[in-house]
């Protein structure tokens, strides 16, 4: 992913929502059942703004990889055993609406400001919308001419 300070503050914006969520007084508690991780088994999977999948791509190289792999299970590709392999860079989705045991879905009226300012930078960065998880991260992890394994 080259550097690109339009994309290095975007994902610096989107650095700062997910800290504003984090400092909201709203009880939320990861359990690290990643259950919320097994998608095929939930029948949700997260979909993210171009802004989030940056975060999560440069988080995923950050850990020294190239692709997303696909998973046999359904599960996130992210996850490896019980834990999550980029959880500081996980997506708003996650950290808000996918997992009962945290505290299940956040209220609309507790996250709308935020989900706004996520489709705010998606726009700005040409995202058309929620993409699925792997495909959204997938495409961040692309270089421009360099074509998805």
């Amino acid at each position: 992913m080259k550097r690109d300070p339009d994309l290095q503050a975007a994902a610096a914006e989107v650095r700062a929502i997910y800290r504003e969520w984090e400092a909201r007084p709203i009880e939320r508690n990861c359990t690290g059942l990643s259950d919320c991780c097994r998608f095929k088994m939930t029948g949700r999977t997260p979909f993210l703004t171009k802004g989030e999948a940056l975060v999560a791509a440069l988080a995923w190289r950050a850990a020294g990889r190239t692709s997303v792999p696909e998973t046999a299970d359904g599960a996130c590709p992210f996850l490896k055993g019980s834990r999550c392999q980029i959880y500081d860079g996980r997506p708003f989705g996650c950290r808000t609406h996918f997992c009962e045991a945290a505290g299940g879905p956040a209220a609309r009226k507790d996250v709308r400001d935020l989900i706004q300012r996520l489709e705010a930078i998606d726009a700005r960065l040409g995202g058309n919308g929620g993409v699925n998880l792997p495909g959204a991260v997938a495409a961040a992890m692309e270089r421009p001419g360099k074509k998805r394994r």
